[in-house]
């Protein structure tokens, strides 16, 4: 008889950008499969959806939530949140690193001269340079384990340019490169490294009402939902043989992959 029972259910998943349309959406689903959730938000604001969420994910049974408040463009801040889920919750056995930021928006139009080296900087740190951080931080467990899986989140913008500019799309890009050294690298410790890379969610801070312009570039109609990239990410983490892969979810945007 085929063992029925879910790969996923006990293991404990930490996202990080967990309010967010698509972080909470995949938080649930995670739940739903029997994860315990560690939940990270950025702004004090988000605490009471945090919070909401928390109750939501513990209705699961033998489901642990927790959430953490750390500002994810500090090397030092993410440290100190990194250590708190441990502490609180335990070493993670998979990493859905989820959080971001845009930068200036200049669109696929603007002059370059708008978006200083400061921001540009700013902006990779968040968006590259402490999602880096956090596999360093949780690989050691995981090959302790012989068994992980590091998710993160790209965006379309990464293999077009996108329409925000460029220090988003190139720090998107970034994620990409990342995930291919650490795939390569340890994948045969039972840990595999793969990228979601959306485009236009509904749902989301940044398409919080995007112009006919914008949603007139998605040949399927429509913007996507939070449950349909939550469900790629689930798949992710569930299948050990899909490893060093960039997932597109565009509506039919972009030909073939990158």
């Amino acid at each position: 008889m085929a063992n029925t029972e879910d790969i996923l259910r006990g293991k404990l998943v930490l996202i990080t950008g967990c309010t967010g349309g698509v972080g909470q959406a995949t938080a649930r689903v995670f739940a739903a499969r029997g994860c315990s959730v560690a939940i990270h938000y950025n702004s004090p604001s988000s605490r009471d959806k945090a919070f909401q969420l928390i109750a939501e994910l513990t209705q699961c049974p033998g489901v642990r939530a927790a959430a953490f408040q750390a500002d994810l463009s500090s090397y030092d801040a993410t440290r100190a949140f990194y250590a708190e889920v441990v502490k609180d919750l335990g070493s993670p056995n998979i990493l859905f690193s989820n959080h971001g930021v845009t930068g200036p928006r200049i669109g696929p139009e603007g002059d370059i001269a708008d978006v200083s080296p400061e921001a540009f900087e700013e902006t990779w740190r968040t968006n590259a340079g402490t999602h880096f951080l956090l596999a360093q931080l949780c690989i050691p467990y995981m090959q302790q384990q012989k068994w992980g899986r590091i998710i993160f989140t790209s965006s379309v913008a990464a293999g077009t340019g996108g329409v925000i500019g460029p220090q988003y799309a190139s720090s998107k890009a970034a994620l990409h490169g990342l995930m291919h050294w650490l795939s390569l690298r340890y994948c045969k410790d039972g840990i595999t490294a793969n990228v979601v890379a959306p485009a236009l969610i509904e749902d989301t801070a940044m398409m919080s009402n995007p112009p006919e312009s914008v949603r007139s570039k998605i040949p399927i109609g429509r913007l996507g939902k939070p449950d349909e990239i939550a469900s790629i990410v689930t798949l992710l983490a569930s299948n050990g043989y899909m490893t060093n892969k960039v997932i597109v979810a565009d509506g039919g945007w972009t030909i073939g992959g990158f």
